[in-house]
């Protein structure tokens, strides 16, 4: 069965490259970015079986729409993301800041949850991955106070992350969070892992087996294969 991918913030940095490599794999992929233009302009970059979409994670009108245009998908990466408030700390963050950044991180990839995990769960299978982060607390880390909004809405996701996969027990699909480490995107400039290096460690991460885990915290070095 060609299995049908979809990933939110797909237009450039890790989304675009989980984009490629799951598109490599044979996947069919739909790609989305807030502007449409962009989204057309990966879906075409990357070549056929490739189709755009318009997605803001934070417009309930706009998620909607894409659902109801994409249908049921088998697999749904949730990328899309923001780092808003770096070099603060927790007295000094501005706490707009923090607002918007838990609207996009956690709140926008609740909605996407709540958009296309339903379906699969009807249909018995699927495959979500959040793309998460080391700064947080759960699973033996902690958080990082140089980006307070940022590191909670991290870490509100992998809180969500496993009730999700407490809800999705036992019916085919499987949800985990990935922590893709620091990767050179707009978002870290000045890092030097190319974000393909763990765009194919989520790809695998995607594309689990039917005994993979789930409700885990999942790295380079523990996605099985």
């Amino acid at each position: 069965m060609n299995r049908h991918a979809l990933v939110t913030g797909a237009n450039r940095g890790i989304g675009r490259a989980v984009a490629a490599e799951l598109h490599a794999r044979g996947l069919a992929l739909t790609v989305t970015a807030r502007d449409a233009s962009a989204a057309a302009g990966t879906a075409a970059e990357l070549g056929s079986g490739v189709r755009g979409q318009q997605l803001d994670v934070t417009d309930p009108g706009s998620v909607g729409k894409a659902a109801a245009a994409v249908g049921p998908v088998d697999i749904l990466v949730c990328n899309a993301g923001v780092l808003l408030d770096a070099g603060t700390d927790p007295l000094t963050a501005p706490v707009d800041l923090v607002e918007e950044t838990l609207r996009v991180n956690l709140l926008g990839t609740w909605r996407m949850l709540q958009a296309f995990v339903p379906a699969m769960v009807e249909r018995g299978w699927g495959r979500v991955v959040v793309v998460s982060s080391g700064t947080t607390a759960e699973f033996g880390g902690a958080l990082f106070g140089g980006a307070p909004g940022y590191s909670l809405s991290k870490s509100a996701l992998n809180g969500l992350t496993t009730l999700v996969a407490g809800q999705t027990a036992g019916t085919g699909v499987l949800v985990n969070a990935v922590n893709p480490g620091r990767v050179r995107t707009r978002m870290m400039p000045r890092m030097t892992t190319p974000p393909e290096v763990p765009a194919r460690f989520i790809a695998d991460a995607a594309t689990l087996p039917d005994d993979g885990p789930t409700g885990q915290f999942l790295t380079e070095r523990h996605v099985p294969r």
